[in-house]
């Protein structure tokens, strides 16, 4: 059955098929004994890209496009590295890179498929040079 944002939302109770843990794990074995038995690590308990595409889906049907454009750009974060996702958000703090730093990191992010961060990397870089917050290299 093809997924209808209006009808199966919340997907989780309307649509438990569609949403499953980054392992695989369906939704409906995800619980609290689960957790507890060790049967889930802390990894399994992250929203999958896939599913963020499908919440992003049920903003936009709901007129809701800011929600759905944030959707979006965690769905593409959701695999990128919690530690790359750190340094990046270091990096985009006030004269702590150069634009040349933040071209590298925007190149790191477009290598994990996150096209849509390293572009707002970029604005930043554009953004901070035109404000005077870069780094002295």
């Amino acid at each position: 059955m093809a997924f209808d944002p209006i009808r199966d939302y919340p997907i989780g109770t309307q649509r438990p098929d569609l949403v499953s843990t980054p392992g695989g794990i369906p939704i409906d074995d995800v619980t609290l004994e689960s957790a507890r038995s060790g049967a889930l690590g802390a990894d399994e308990i992250r929203a999958t890209p896939e599913t963020l595409r499908l919440q992003a889906e049920v903003a936009r049907a709901a007129g809701r496009t800011q929600l759905a454009e944030s959707f979006d750009r965690a769905a593409e974060l959701a695999t990128v590295p919690d530690d790359l996702l750190l340094e990046v958000y270091t990096a985009l703090r006030p004269r702590r890179a150069t634009a040349a730093a933040l071209e590298e990191w925007a190149s790191r992010l477009e290598s994990h498929g996150a096209d849509g961060t390293a572009g707002f990397v970029r604005e930043a870089a554009s953004a901070y040079a035109a404000r005077g917050l870069l780094a002295s290299g």
